[in-house]
């Protein structure tokens, strides 16, 4: 299931032409995260990223994840085609072979105060590293099985925004980020970080699906976003990068 990268010096867990369900350094590597201080749009994101790589005497196939914020949930056909746009830079970057991408991706869309366009909030890329620590960054993921089929046959607990129903939404996607690090051999004990996207008050279930699970080794940021498909209610994602900048 897991794959290399070579050329940017990471593993992979292969999922959609999009993006990877995670990626991960291979030996001798670790992942730096790089968050902008500003919301940056897509373009320009993707232009500042290529000159930090390449300042760092990297090339730009070490990319190997990215965080994105949109001004508002897509529709399934809206987000196709956003991610065909999107593909293209990495397709450039000598990443994406019109098949197979190894770059993990989050993509929400902020609630209050969003951005006008799709626009970056950070990115990661590898660099070479005497650690031997476990250095990776598991994709965004929320409630929707994998497979055939449209969001609305996908989705746990399509459109119930009662507590038991965000109580399922909440552990399916615990379970899924569990599934996406136990392929990379890791746990909730390996993250530094961890993420949750959710416009709802999901304070009732964190102590059972979250605490419990140890996802909160680290504490837990949560912004206050919805997941990047209409009808999405709840994403997360997380990370082991010891080395995080912001510019």
């Amino acid at each position: 299931m897991i794959r290399d990268f070579a050329p940017g010096n990471y593993r992979f867990i292969p999922a959609v032409f999009q993006y990877s369900s995670g990626a991960a350094a291979l030996p001798g590597f670790e992942i730096e995260r790089v968050r902008f201080d500003r919301l940056t749009p897509l373009a320009e994101g993707f232009a500042q990223a290529a000159k930090y790589i390449q300042a760092a005497g990297r090339p730009l196939t070490s990319f190997c994840a990215c965080e994105l914020r949109s001004p508002a949930a897509f529709t399934e056909d809206g987000f196709r085609k956003f991610n065909e746009h999107y593909v293209k830079t990495l397709s450039e970057w000598g990443i994406f072979d019109g098949t197979t991408n190894p770059v993990a991706r989050s993509n929400v869309c902020p609630e209050i105060d969003p951005p006008a366009e799709p626009s970056f909030y950070a990115f990661s890329f590898t660099r070479p590293s005497q650690s031997t620590a476990p250095s990776f960054v598991i994709a965004g993921g929320a409630e929707a099985r994998g497979g055939a089929g449209s969001y609305p046959e996908r989705i746990v607990r399509f459109r119930d925004l009662s507590p038991e129903g965000l109580k399922e939404k909440v552990r399916f996607t615990v379970g899924a980020m569990e599934s996406r690090l136990d392929a990379f051999g890791f746990s909730w004990k390996d993250t530094t970080g961890v993420q949750a996207y959710t416009v709802h008050d999901f304070h009732p279930v964190i102590a059972d699906e979250l605490v419990r699970h140890g996802a909160m080794r680290s504490g837990l940021t949560w912004h206050f976003a919805r997941p990047p498909v209409i009808d999405l209610e709840y994403e997360m994602d997380c990370r082991r990068v010891q080395r995080e900048m912001v510019i």
